[in-house]
């Protein structure tokens, strides 16, 4: 007799939840009463400080183990790549930076009053709770690289392991409680803006930002193959070809671990060795984030600009150069890098929990695009490595491929 097999739940995924949300936000706006919103309200500002309480922790828990790992058993090779790797995901900052700064400005609307002057148009909670962070968030990356640094030199086996089982409970805390109550939280930064009048701005807006970081995540792959390209004397433009299956495949999985196996075989199909390959894709999926990067940057920039924010050269400037830092902890948080982010942008840019909303529900609408850009662009970077070490050094690889695989492993 056959057992009955009950049906497979099919789970809802984030972004979905965050359009829902949204779409919700939206049309209950327009009609809820004034006490209702304020509800809402003041559940978001409850979790708002929960998540300024967290997000230091996160930089700790996140950062410390991913530089440990990093710096255990770190070879000239491992510090080459990862030195390519940093440069890169600066380089598409840079990018995203000075596109954003060309283009945005002729192509947004002006920032109507009700943005510019927020705290006449939105509602204010009915109460708040104060929870400060136990430290600010340069505080926390600052003790974040030296715990990690001090982990490669004194090889403290129980502080190392210490620091990953803290990444674990962090881990929890961001899908257990910061993940699930998200969707929950852009519905009420979206129910305040329509009852204040600021919701058709900020959409038309970003419908036009999301198809302008769509492009330049493509320009960034097509400098980053032309370098490629050069160094190893290929055509460039077969050897994207050849990594487009990588790039489909991160466009339907949303990570970067998933496609490695992918990302793998048609770097190898692109002429790469095998053992750099086996070294470099692991390792660069780790803590290479081009495509994250350039949305990251630029859709700070476009909230910036829509709110009437002052734009710092030296401010964006030092806040592109540590998101590449911030990026390295990214592969381990569910959501995405915007997870890793906030706290740099409410610490260097001075987001308040609208403008992160607006980041957090952005970012994940297009997040498998800068996943895709993030692992096709670790083809390029495996083809470089592969011609600047050559076949007769290729034995050195052996004992870091290992390490990659499970420097990898221990954070995804």
């Amino acid at each position: 007799m056959q057992e009955a097999t009950l049906p497979k739940k099919r789970n809802f995924g984030l972004l979905p939840q965050i359009v829902v949300a949204i779409v919700l936000g939206i049309i209950c706006g327009l009609f809820f009463p004034e006490g209702l919103t304020r509800v809402f309200v003041t559940i978001n500002a409850l979790f708002g400080q929960v998540l300024s309480f967290v997000i230091p922790l996160i930089i700790l828990g996140l950062i410390a183990p991913a530089i440990a790992d990093l710096g255990r058993g770190a070879g000239k090779w491992l510090a080459i790549t990862a030195g390519i790797a940093y440069t890169s995901t600066v380089l598409a900052g840079l990018l995203g930076w000075g596109a954003s700064m060309l283009v945005l400005p002729r192509v947004l609307p002006p920032a109507p009053e009700s943005l510019t002057n927020p705290e006449e148009a939105l509602l204010a909670p009915y109460f708040t709770v104060e929870i400060p962070p136990l430290f600010g968030v340069m505080s926390a990356l600052v003790l974040a690289f030296i715990l990690g640094v001090a982990l490669t030199a004194i090889k403290s086996e129980v502080i190392y392991k210490g620091a990953h089982e803290f990444r674990e409970i962090i881990g929890l805390v961001i899908a257990k409680i910061i993940i699930p109550l998200l969707p929950i939280y852009i519905f009420g930064i979206f129910l305040n803006m329509t009852q204040g009048g600021q919701v058709t701005a900020v959409i038309a807006t970003f419908l036009g930002v999301v198809i302008f970081v769509f492009i330049l995540t493509w320009i960034m792959l097509g400098i980053q193959y032309s370098v490629a390209g050069a160094v190893t004397g290929r055509n460039p433009i077969k050897m994207l070809g050849t990594m487009l299956p990588a790039y489909a495949t991160a466009l339907g999985t949303s990570s970067s671990a998933a496609t490695i196996p992918v990302t793998l075989r048609q770097a190898v199909k692109m002429g790469v060795s095998q053992p750099v390959a086996s070294f470099t894709v692991p390792l660069c999926a780790t803590i290479h984030l081009a495509g994250s990067t350039i949305k990251l940057t630029s859709f700070a920039l476009a909230i910036m600009m829509l709110y009437g924010m002052e734009i710092e050269p030296l401010v964006i400037l030092g806040f592109v150069l540590l998101l590449g830092v911030f990026m390295i902890a990214a592969p381990g948080v569910p959501g995405g890098a915007v997870m890793t982010a906030l706290g740099l942008m409410q610490s260097q840019l001075g987001f308040d929990e609208t403008q992160q909303a607006l980041m957090i529900a952005t970012y994940i609408a297009i997040d498998s695009f800068g996943t895709a850009t993030n692992v096709t662009g670790d083809g390029a970077i495996a083809a470089i490595i592969d011609k600047m070490i050559g076949r007769k050094h290729q034995f050195e690889l052996k004992d870091e491929a290992k390490l990659a695989h499970a420097s990898h492993e221990s954070v995804v």
